[in-house]
């Protein structure tokens, strides 16, 4: 069953109708109604297209967080042969938020780093929704030193609200831990590249794209704080989250206008969650593009790259 966002109701009352005449033809209780069928999915195609074409910030935000879109166990199972996941920060516990490990990307050897909100109850639960505690952002830490030492590129899969805001991860040093894992980012020696595949919330996600490269799917976000919680505070009013998405400036098109990304890559007609391969093996082709314009590059031109880049960032902005 397909689920559907608010503003995509023509869509939905359209492709019910088709669905409701293949069930009839199925069972043979119409004669002929295949090109009813053709017409309606037509019509269908065509609200889908017109919608998609002129999505708000705030619509972009809530297919950003459609339920159905691919995760990134998704991009890492299509993508990523030999995946040998690791656990653990070695402090503390292991973080099922962020999965962390080593595989080949391609034929060749990569380090993974991806937050998983899961998607069912269970796995939800399992991954606390993508929002990652102290440890696993020192997980992170712990597998790019590990890439940095065998020359070993990282690749991030960026997809959270923000990091878990608990009692017990402020406790075990949550703000400590997102700036060691950033500043880790910062110093590697190897080429790193991130890819917002849906949410990019906060610290929570800057602690592992603060990147050479960074991408982001065309209707993701990405942001210093969720539209809701922007509106509380600006407007002590979180029923006002539609106007703090349209002025905080989080789509891709709005980002890549500030420079502060370095690539769109498009999605299907309807969002991800409609074509999950083709999405994926777009984000693979992005992967494989940027490593291939990093390939050769020295240590110390890389972490030159990537402080120049996020420096001109504050300059322009701050």
């Amino acid at each position: 069953m397909r689920s559907y966002l608010e503003f995509e109701k023509p869509v939905a009352d359209l492709e019910g109708k088709v669905q409701e005449l293949k069930i009839l033809a199925e069972g043979g209780e119409a004669v002929d109604v295949e090109d009813e069928i053709a017409r309606l999915q037509e019509k269908a195609d065509q609200a889908l297209s017109d919608i998609y074409s002129r999505l708000t910030p705030w619509q972009k935000t809530l297919v950003a967080r459609h339920p159905d879109r691919p995760h990134s166990l998704d991009y890492i199972n299509a993508l990523i042969t030999d995946f040998t996941p690791l656990a653990g920060d070695r402090k503390f516990s292991e973080d099922c938020a962020i999965i962390a490990g080593f595989g080949r990307f391609r034929g060749q050897s990569v380090a993974i780093l991806g937050q998983e909100k899961g998607n069912d109850t269970e796995s939800r639960l399992k991954h606390n929704f993508g929002m990652a505690r102290p440890e696993g952002y020192r997980k992170a830490v712990r597998i790019m030193e590990l890439a940095d030492r065998f020359n070993i590129p990282v690749v991030s899969f960026v997809d959270t609200a923000g990091a878990y805001p608990g009692i017990g991860a402020e406790e075990r040093g949550q703000a400590e831990a997102i700036a060691r894992s950033t500043d880790m980012c910062l110093g590697l020696g190897v080429p790193n590249i991130s890819i917002v595949i849906g949410e990019g919330g906060s610290g929570g996600a800057i602690a592992i794209a603060t990147t050479n490269h960074v991408a982001m799917l065309e209707h993701s976000i990405y942001s210093v704080i969720s539209p809701e919680a922007g509106a509380s505070i600006l407007w002590r009013d979180s029923t006002r989250a539609q106007d703090a998405a349209t002025n905080m400036k989080i789509t891709a098109e709005d980002l890549s206008g500030f420079r502060i990304i370095d690539e769109i890559i498009k999605e299907p007609i309807g969002g991800a969650h409609r074509a999950k391969e083709i999405v994926i093996d777009r984000a693979g082709s992005s992967i494989e593009n940027a490593l291939s314009k990093m390939a050769g590059q020295s240590a110390d031109d890389l972490k030159k790259q990537r402080r120049e880049k996020f420096l001109r960032i504050g300059r322009e902005l701050g």
